[in-house]
């Protein structure tokens, strides 16, 4: 039994019936709506699009492979090539040689997948651990929430940072540090929902139909609670792909010095400030970018789905 099978008649914040509103999909049909309206949601949309094409069209678009360094020959003890000097590499060349066009393009595909999977692993253990929360309450929902409360007193960068240092200098690492500091956000944050839907009259109907716990809580109490969670995974990428540049910033990336990834780009950019500071302009420009498309995005996504501003 659907959650809209189990009570007829509960109103939506629009002052509807919420069973036409999960039959006919109409909620998810007016957040739509509301985001295509939003000019900020266009603006994040595009920049995220974008960010995902360069990143999975990077073999294509590459004009040279990750790792090759095809300037070696220009390069000079106290000089690099800047943007235009040379026509083969138009943003110039880093100091091991690399073109810094094929360097930001594989770049963008290397902070996809980091941020991708590492959200990805914190939205996967998060829910687990706010969905028993939610579900059992009790001792079970003060235990799991004093050990989130524990790993929100960490700074989020400091715990990924610490985690990492320990795991050792991998991608892998760092996909697991920025995970594990993730999973406390997503946990409150659905146990929250799960706890304003437990007296739902749908859920109270479906108990007393002798649903029990598991069946109530993947069958009514998920569905209807992970909405909020699915639109602050969309906020949390932009902090994951500026977690992992930081992770790399700081050494804890590993790979070779010339491998293509955004924050790594800007360590080795401290050295040339002086005479290319492009190298750590470049990068810099293309976190910023896609972090800030993320965020709108998200935000617009949680402005739709706030019963607040869908009043007006």
């Amino acid at each position: 039994m659907s959650a809209a099978e189990a009570i007829p008649t509960l109103p939506t914040p629009e002052g509807g019936d919420q069973t036409h509103a999960l039959r006919s999909g109409s909620f998810w049909g007016d957040v739509f709506r509301r985001v295509r309206k939003n000019p900020a949601a266009w603006v994040g949309a595009v920049v995220v699009l974008a960010f995902i094409l360069v990143a999975v069209l990077a073999p294509l678009l590459a004009p040279y492979p990750e790792l090759a360094t095809p300037g070696r020959e220009y390069l000079r003890p106290t000089s690099l090539p800047g943007i235009g000097e040379i026509p083969e590499f138009p943003l110039g060349i880093d100091r091991f040689g690399g073109d810094v066009v094929s360097k930001l393009i594989w770049g963008a595909q290397a902070s996809l997948i980091i941020g991708v999977v590492s959200t990805f692993f914190g939205l996967v253990g998060g829910m687990v651990l706010g969905a028993i929360a939610g579900a059992f309450g009790g001792w079970v929902d003060t235990l799991i929430m004093r050990i989130v409360d524990i790993l929100l007193s960490v700074p989020h960068l400091l715990l990924a940072v610490s985690i990492a240092a320990i795991l050792g200098r991998t991608p892998l690492a760092v996909m697991i540090a920025i995970g594990v500091a993730q999973i406390p956000i997503f946990a409150r944050l659905l146990r929250s929902s799960m706890l304003q839907q437990r007296e739902s009259d749908y859920v109270l109907a479906a108990r007393t139909l002798g649903l029990g716990t598991g069946r109530v809580t993947m069958s009514h109490l998920l569905p209807n609670s992970v909405g909020p969670v699915i639109v602050q995974a969309t906020l949390t990428l932009a902090t994951a792909v500026i977690d992992a540049a930081a992770l790399s910033f700081l050494g804890l990336g590993g790979g070779r010095p010339e491998t293509a990834e955004w924050g790594r780009m800007l360590t080795y950019a401290q050295a040339e400030l002086a005479i290319a500071p492009q190298l750590a302009f470049l990068p810099g420009i293309c976190i910023m970018i896609t972090a800030l498309g993320f965020t709108l995005l998200g935000e617009a996504l949680r402005e739709a789905m706030d019963p607040r501003t869908r009043k007006r």
